[in-house]
């Protein structure tokens, strides 16, 4: 290898301030620098792989040839620091911050209740900041399209893009907003109940301060010199296993290809980054041609565009765009193919980073342009140092054909795309399982060439994506059907022949083969489609056009802008103006979270000596440990020690949760060693060393079939019954049994699971500051494993970025590995999950599978039934019997079956352990209820929504456990659910839309919903606080609950601010601490709120209480004079407060009790319409109706209904989690996960909340942190609804198996007809799938 000089000096700007770095390692990225060299924490990790957007920043570049400065949003986590010479950053902090100016953007999202959690609201401030420094009055589409590779878990993306829509120049808000009216139907919208007036007003836009793009920092004058040298020359930064070397002309970059033919080429580094990261790939020499003129330029010919190498997808995108807008229709074919699918590749950060001339020669197999290129006759202009040649961008390019690969010392200098023709049709085709940013299951590029004036094929191209290791042209069946006509003859060939060459083996990598070879055929019949139509456009008269029912197939769902209204009961005129109860407040860290300011656990600075941990999972099912040798990772630089079971002082078994695999493994990803190193480099890449011998056991339990078969249960049956059902049985019409299946779903929470241990020197005391919904257990498992006393284990929560669940048991079990490492090494330590170990280790949501046998009479009316639930507990307890007991008694949903019995089991199986989730157990199980409830519709011939309403609960009533309840509220949500929508109209207008359209389908669907909150163990319900009055007036609260996101801090303050009758300004909640509150319970279960706020009510009311005696002596008297006052005399201005909690039980021997303190009402309607082709389907309309009884914080509660649904309508459509036959979760990262997006939510979203009473619960309010998760299940049903549709019309039985997810695959292989008749199927029993189900 040539030798290489020493290091130049890296010299950037971050937020307007020079950085000189005189030791760049090519190997560290923005993200890692940001944070743990500028101590800029404010830009988060999330994924590390440029998925989720929440660690966006601004990248902005001077152009000396335009004079321009442009401004990218990129996403820090793949860019390497070394590339960043010459460039100035523009993180959140410099932005806008609290001490200095909060920017309008920050403001906004704050301020609109766009941040819960506040995890991802940095990486949202930076899309729409870099979005308005580019376009200062940006469109609605602009906005939308800014956002789509954001990920958000709390929210539900709506009030995010409406605080962006504040920006836009035309009016897009509600033009009554506010009024209390509303513009969809004013006379109907705007009262409830004449007595009860309704706001829309969630926020005063008026508050909002303007912006003003002059006030931007201006772009470092200094860089502009350097940009403008005459005289640069090539850089070199050496690292410490690798180089990166710059050059500055192109013979330069020329010469070092030649000397260096195996070095990447490193521009956007959205390739190579993702290999080194997740596939271990090792570069000893990057070279960078960042910036290098040649490869920066687009040229216009009479013929074509050609486009420089180094131009960003973004920039193709805005050349493309101005073609299409200067040439004639018929040139552009290729182009608008192409911006079609550049409009939903990834997110606006990757388009930024990743290059033409990247894109093309790393040749992804999934690229959804390659294949467009391709069919559009591209060519691709390479050159080295023996001079330049061209090879056209075809078939044996994209196959990798040895003869068409680049030669390793050539370079892309740019990509040729040639304008279309009249004769010549060009078209990009694609389905992934999310509409934008999201890897294509299946793509196409494909073009006809037709004899001037005729349908005879000339040339024809077909090129598909992700259906082999590479793109694969389709060329044997094109060069059949040269010179046939463009028929339904040549159609059926063309789709028999496509299936025989590309041929998807049944085991292979991704699954899903037979919908994939249904899509090969599915998409060729569109582009058929497409031709026809197009040769009809041209000569109406010789070329006849498609069917009119057959139009709506062209075209691909169009993105549009969500918007919606949310209504909620108006505050009593009579409130005193000062007490915030029943106001829409603003989270009390939202500005915090919009300026990256708020402190999470990783973002507290480093402590000396601290260490970094990284584990070592099982790579087993079920195994003996034979040996675990560590040599090789202790020799390794910077590693400290390697921490196994032999090093837990007490014990490594509590509760049945094993910390360090001990002797054997139960499931893949189970940790058997930690490494404690001095950087998580060192470790992560020490962690790999650790070389473990198995010895494998059997049986290895996957599915819930498997466990059923070996008998494997965590406890015994649990069950509720009422009347006599067998007895019923015997007295029905009719009698249907069936079995749903519900698979699992990843928490997917923002911020991965974080730790950070302090051990103290002295009293062998410890320190952790982590995020968890439930401290207390922390603290149990930590002591239990260090074998010492509670009293020594100090827990801190600031805040959780997310927790949904997936933070009340996984996090003792991490702490108590991390503690451990501490106590062995005597040092802090430092322990973050990264994404793709999270989602291994902590697992999810509990698969489901439901059976069921019901008895109905022909007018709908059941009588009778008996269900049977089983769930896929994995290898642990965990909190399996618990989830089954809560499955088994919300079992009737909102429906009275007066013979009724339901049983419910945990299995065991090799899985990772799954865990709480948001509605726990209730979104799975309810889902079989409201199957079977369709089912009997069918079978009836009535519609699911008379069904509903005939055996829905009408009158007060008990369940089947004996506990007496009012639907009264339930009744209401469903009335007006159905009368609000309007569903009644639009179930007319679907059915019309149905019969004019074949190829797509309208759905509607409407589901009622009895939830409950809190838990039948009467102790988990109680709850303390601690409120100090210092003597200034200001007022510290604690409380045992955590935020995570759903407003609880907010909330306890809009308590206190009441009770004591002082502003919320006067108090102050810093964090959760089993310091102050010792032994709290979780925060789940919807009882945030509830207990906390009782508690923080009964300590203020005991302080008013001391209080009252100084006050009657100076009623007119200031509330800093009266607490003076009081301390002056004695008075204690301190006290604990105290809830003992809801008195709720359950026998489960006599299957009776008072298992929750009150219930949650709800309904929600949903449209859909579906691509019976694709199996792609659009949210149209949601309208949710939510029992809240009275609102203590309306934005609070809308922001937690409209997350909630969003998080369940993804659960029941696109989330979908893959498991090998051996228990291997493939699905690891947001690019094989897919949570929705911006583009996912309904396209109009409309909540209100209905207003009831409940004595029970703080100022009779209700708890609704789940609730409104699954009510995300009318999206699923309307699915069902449209998918039943397509199948009457095709003449196939309307009963078909409910499963859930509703994915792509699952619409598409439902609606069976002549395309999947047509596909090869193979034997199961000749192949191993690639993946599973495991419910």
């Amino acid at each position: 290898m040539a030798s290489v000089p020493n290091s130049d000096e890296l010299i950037f700007f971050v937020n307007g301030r020079k950085v000189i770095e005189k030791n760049a390692d090519p190997e560290v990225n923005l993200l890692y620098y940001l944070r743990k060299v500028l101590y800029l924490t404010g830009t988060k990790y999330s994924c590390g792989g440029g998925g989720c957007g929440a660690c966006t920043v601004m990248v902005s570049r001077y152009n000396p040839k335009t004079k321009k400065i442009h401004h990218s949003p990129v996403t820090a986590c793949l860019v390497p620091v070394c590339s960043l010479y010459g460039a100035a950053v523009t993180t959140v902090e410099g932005v806008g911050s609290i001490g200095t100016r909060i920017h309008p953007v920050q403001e906004r999202l704050a301020k609109c209740h766009g941040t819960q959690c506040g995890f991802c609201s940095p990486g949202m401030v930076m899309s729409i900041y870099t979005l308005l420094r580019n376009h200062p009055q940006p469109t609605l589409e602009q906005i939308t399209k800014a956002l789509g590779g954001n990920l958000c878990r709390c929210t539900g993306y709506r009030p995010i893009v409406e605080s962006g829509k504040h920006f836009c120049a035309e009016s897009t808000v509600c033009g009554l907003k506010g009024s209390g009216k509303c513009c969809m139907d004013q006379e109907e919208r705007s009262f409830v109940n004449r007595q009860e007036q309704m706001c829309t007003k969630l926020y005063n836009e008026d508050e909002f301060q303007p912006l003003d793009p002059s006030q931007e920092p201006i772009f470092p004058p200094e860089l502009i010199r350097m940009a403008e040298d005459p005289n640069k020359r090539r850089l070199t930064f050496q690292g410490e296993r690798t180089t990166w070397i710059a050059p500055v002309t192109l013979s330069d970059l020329l010469e070092l290809k030649a000397n260096f033919p195996e070095a990447p080429l490193i521009m956007g580094n959205t390739a190579v980054g993702p290999s080194i990261k997740f596939r271990d790939e090792f570069h000893p020499i990057f070279i960078s041609p960042l910036g290098l003129p040649e490869l920066y330029f687009v040229d216009y010919t009479d013929d074509g565009v050609t486009i420089g190498a180094g131009c960003s997808l973004a920039q193709l995108n805005d050349a493309l765009h101005l073609t299409v807008l200067e040439q004639p229709q018929e040139k552009t074919k290729t182009y608008r193919a192409l911006l079609k699918h550049l409009r939903t590749l990834a997110g606006a950060q990757i388009r930024n980073m990743a290059t033409l001339g990247g894109h093309v020669v790393s040749r992804p197999n999934f690229s959804d342009l390659n294949p467009i290129l391709a069919a559009g006759n591209a060519t691709i202009n390479l050159i080295s140092k023996e001079g330049d040649r061209q090879i056209p961008l075809n078939g044996h390019f994209l196959e990798r054909s040895p003869e068409a690969c680049l030669k390793s010392e050539e370079i892309v200098l740019s990509v040729y795309i040639p304008h279309s023709t009249q004769w010549h049709f060009v078209s990009g085709l694609r389905l992934a399982q999310r509409q934008e940013n999201a890897f294509a299951i299946v793509n196409a590029g494909m073009s006809v060439k037709f004899e001037d004036g005729t349908d005879t094929i000339k040339d024809l191209k077909m090129f598909y994506g992700s259906v082999g290791p590479t793109v694969v042209s389709a060329s044997q069946t094109c060069k059949q059907l040269i010179g046939r006509l463009w028929d339904d003859h040549m159609l059926s060939d063309a789709c028999r022949w496509v299936l025989e060459e590309i041929h998807i083996p049944p085991a292979a990598e991704g699954g899903m083969v037979e919908y994939r070879r249904t899509l090969i055929i599915s998409l060729l019949f569109k582009f058929y489609l497409k031709v026809r139509r197009g040769l009809n456009k041209m000569d109406p008269q010789k070329f006849s056009d498609i069917p009119e029912r057959f139009m709506s197939a062209l075209e691909d769902f169009p993105i549009k802008t969500p918007q919606g209204i949310q209504m909620f009961q108006c505050v009593d005129p009579y409130q005193s103006p000062q007490d915030p109860v029943g106001h829409p407040v603003m989270h009390q860290s939202a500005i915090k979270h919009a300026t990256g300011e708020a402190v999470f656990s990783d973002d507290m600075p480093p402590i000396a000596q601290e260490l970094f941990l990284a584990v070592t999972t099982s790579t087993r099912t079920h195994a003996k440990i034979i040996s675990i040798d560590a040599s090789e990772a202790l020799a390794l630089p910077g590693v400290v020690d390697v921490i196994t079971a032999e090093d837990v002082p007490g014990d490594n078994n509590h509760r049945g949760e094993v910390f360090y695999a001990q002797n054997e493994v139960i499931c893949v990803g189970q940790i058997v060693c930690t490494v404690a190193a001095d950087t998580y480099a060192h470790a992560r890449e020490a962690a790999k060393k650790v070389k473990i011998t198995y010895e494998d056991v059997e049986p290895r339990i996957i599915t819930i079939e498997q466990a059923l078969k070996h008998n494997s249960f965590f406890s015994i049956e649990k069950k509720v019954e009422q009347g006599n059902v067998e007895e019923a049985f015997k007295y029905v019409d009719q009698i249907i049994e069936g079995e749903a299946h519900v698979e699992g779903q990843e928490h997917f929470y923002m911020e991965t699971q974080t730790i950070l241990v302090i051990p103290k020197q002295e009293d062998r005391e410890m320190v952790l500051y982590l995020g968890t919904q439930f401290p207390s257990h922390v603290q149990e498992f930590v002591a239990v494993a260090l074998n010492i006393p509670r009293s020594r284990i100090a827990c801190h929560v600031k805040r959780t970025g997310g927790g949904f669940g997936g933070k009340v048991t996984k996090p003792a079990v991490l702490a108590a590995i991390s503690a451990v490492a501490a106590n062995k090494t005597g040092c802090p330590i430092r322990f973050i999950l990264e994404r793709g170990d999270d989602m291994l280790i902590t697992a999810g949501r509990h698969p489901l599978l439901g059976k069921y046998k019901i008895g109905f009479m022909n007018n709908g009316v059941i009588k009778a039934a008996d269900v049977e639930y089983y769930i896929n507990g994995g290898c642990t307890p965990d909190e399996s019997e618990s989830v089954t007991e809560f499955i088994v008694l919300k079992s009737d949903n909102a429906y009275y079956i007066p013979n009724f019995r339901c049983r419910g089991r945990p299995c065991k199986t090799n899985l990772p352990s799954n865990t709480a989730f948001r509605g726990y157990g209730f979104p799975q199980a309810a889902v079989v209820v409201e199957a079977y409830i369709t089912a009997v519709a069918s079978h009836c011939n009535l519609s699911p929504e008379e069904v509903k309403e005939i055996n829905m609960y009408k009158t007060i009533n008990e369940t089947t456990y004996k506990q007496t309840f009012n639907p009264e509220p339930l009744r209401r949500c469903w009335k007006e659910c159905l009368e609000k929508s309007s569903f009644s109209a639009r179930k007319l207008a679907a059915e019309e839309f149905n019969k004019k359209n074949y190829w797509k389908k309208r759905g509607l669907a409407v589901v009622p919903m009895k939830f409950t909150v809190g838990f039948p163990v009467a102790y988990y319900n109680q709850a303390a606080a601690l409120v100090h009055i210092y003597l200034d007036g200001s007022v510290l609260v604690a409380h045992g609950g955590c935020e995570m996101g759903q407003g609880l801090h907010t909330k306890m303050i809009q308590v206190a601010s009441r009770e004591l009758n002082i502003p919320r300004s006067y108090i102050h909640l810093s964090e959760t601490s089993t310091v102050t509150v010792p032994n709290a319970s979780f925060t789940a279960a919807s009882m945030g709120t509830d207990i906390n706020g009782k508690a923080v009510q009964n300590a203020c009311q005991i302080l008013m209480a001391r209080l009252q005696p100084i006050i009657r002596k100076n009623p007119k008297g200031r509330w800093e004079e009266w607490v003076a006052e009081a301390f002056e005399e004695s008075i204690s201005l301190s006290t604990t407060g105290y809830f003992k909690g809801y008195q709720t039980y359950m026998d489960w021997e006599k299957e009776k009790g008072d298992p929750y303190p009150y219930y949650v009402y709800g309904a929600s309607c949903s449209e859909v319409e579906v691509d019976c082709l694709t199996g792609a389907h659009k949210l149209l309309r949601t309208d949710i109706f939510m029992d809240a009884a009275f609102s203590i914080n309306p934005a609070v509660d809308i922001g937690q209904i409209e997350g909630a649904f969003v998080q369940g309508m993804g659960f029941y459509t696109i989330e979908e989690l893959k498991y090998s036959p051996e228990g291997v979760l493939h699905s690891r990262s947001p690019d094989d996960y897919k949570i929705p997006t911006v583009t996912e939510i309904p396209e109009e979203f409309y909540v209100t909340l209905v207003h009831s009473r409940n004595p029970t619960a703080i100022y009779s309010s209700k708890g609704l942190g789940e609730a409104g998760m699954f009510l995300g299940s009318s999206v699923l049903f309307a699915i069902f609804d449209a998918v039943t549709a397509a199948r009457k019309e095709r003449g196939l039985t309307t009963t078909f198996t409910l499963n859930s997810p509703a994915t792509p695959e699952f619409i598409r292989m439902t609606c069976v007809d002549q395309f999947t008749d047509m596909i090869p199927r193979d034997d199961p029993s000749t192949f191993t799938p690639w993946s599973i189900h495991v419910s």
